[in-house]
């Protein structure tokens, strides 16, 4: 009996330890929302639900970098932040060219988390302090460059970014020409799935994120730079962190000093829902896209329902602190 028992004993714990539940309940809530509304399996629909989940989902992997490596990330929202209001002001108020400004704000995102991760490394500073404070100064900074106002009047070529669909022009019977196909924005948090998964799945700085988030005294010993990959993480982080807020101040078509808040929650939510732990050592590229997604949809479906919005901020929260607890349940 117990010999049989085995097979199914051992397929119940891939699953718990993978983000396989999440992906059911992902499909279950799709096939819920296609039945109760009748407008949210359309493309007007589901291309703004890839296009506004574009940013969030490429913060998102992000954060499971820095995750996995045992640390935390609060500061990716203010990167984003950063990032699109440097393109603003460079772009708008200086006229300068939008791909020189969205280098400038990428390299300053970047210092900033390569200065996080001398913090947490050769400060020895918990990853939630480092963060915060570097959240806060960030924040700050922003509110200073911008004067805490909003910058309008960025270059069309820019804001195009966030307006472009790669697809197929149909004219209809009035002679108006619309593009039905896949957003830019979504197109390129793809392309990135696509690296970061790349980055864990074979390349040895991929391997030794989880290695130091397993067990840092071991994989210092083993011959793993802690210190550069420390550095590593936190850049890659911020870099990406960077390309999101330039993706969405092309969106927003405006500088706005607000951009990013609380993108670092739902990061957070969409990589430990997605089967990250938040003691480090464990994560998924894919789960994190499923969490990604299933928050998305959860804040899209509640909307098309009619729910009311600080409802929708309960659920993610108890979704958070459910994943949390199963992590906590595996492990034992």
């Amino acid at each position: 009996m117990e010999e049989a028992k085995m097979p199914k004993t051992n397929w119940l714990k891939r699953l718990m330890s993978g983000y396989g539940i999440v992906l059911i309940v992902l499909i279950v809530i799709i096939l819920a929302l296609w039945i109760s509304t009748d407008t949210f399996i359309t493309y007007d629909n589901i291309y703004n639900l890839l296009r506004s989940s574009a940013v969030n989902g490429i913060v998102a992997l992000a954060m499971t970098f820095v995750i996995a490596t045992g640390g935390i990330g609060l500061a990716v929202g203010t990167n984003v932040g950063l990032s699109g209001m440097i393109v603003a002001l460079l772009t708008a108020e200086a006229g300068m060219n939008m791909w020189l400004a969205m280098i400038i704000g990428l390299v300053a995102c970047g210092a900033i988390g390569l200065l996080t991760g001398v913090l947490i490394h050769d400060g020895k500073l918990p990853p939630f302090i480092a963060t915060m404070g570097i959240m806060t100064i960030t924040r700050g900074a922003i509110m200073l460059i911008s004067n805490a106002r909003m910058i309008s009047g960025l270059p069309e070529e820019f804001t195009d970014i966030g307006q472009i669909t790669l697809g197929i022009p149909v004219t209809d019977a009035e002679g108006a020409t619309t593009t039905y196909g896949l957003p830019l924005m979504a197109l390129i948090w793809i392309v990135f799935i696509v690296i970061c998964f790349l980055i864990i799945k074979y390349t040895r700085f991929g391997r030794n994120v989880f290695a130091i988030g397993s067990n840092e005294e071991a994989a210092r010993l083993s011959g793993i730079n802690v210190r550069t990959n420390i550095y590593g993480t936190y850049v890659w982080s911020a870099l990406l962190c960077a390309l999101g807020g330039i993706l969405l101040t092309a969106r927003m078509a405006n500088g706005i000093p607000g951009l990013g808040d609380g993108y670092e929650m739902d990061a957070i939510a969409a990589a430990v829902v997605g089967g990250a732990s938040l003691s480090g050592g464990e994560g998924s590229i894919g789960g994190t896209v499923v969490g990604t997604l299933l928050i998305a949809i959860i804040r899209n479906g509640g909307t098309l329902l009619g729910w009311n919005a600080q409802l929708l901020e309960i659920i993610v929260g108890a979704l958070i602190i459910v994943a949390v607890l199963l992590d906590k349940v595996r492990k034992k």
